[in-house]
């Protein structure tokens, strides 16, 4: 069962990749790694976390 990858990809093609796309893979990189390591891990609340951020469900259970 791959639920939770189809999610995050899901996740990651609506709410950030541009409709146009993008001009080269480096800029494709750039952008889908700041998506992982800036919003989706400190900015973007998660349902299953009670709507915090992995960062901060992740303070909390420590």
């Amino acid at each position: 069962d791959n639920a939770p990858m189809e999610r995050f990809f899901r996740s990651l093609k609506t709410e950030w990749m541009p409709e146009q796309g993008y001009t080269n893979q480096g800029q494709a990189e750039a952008d889908v790694l700041r998506y992982l390591t800036d919003y989706y891990n400190h900015q973007r609340p998660h349902s299953y976390n009670g709507y915090k951020t992995p960062v901060e469900a992740e303070s909390l259970a420590g």
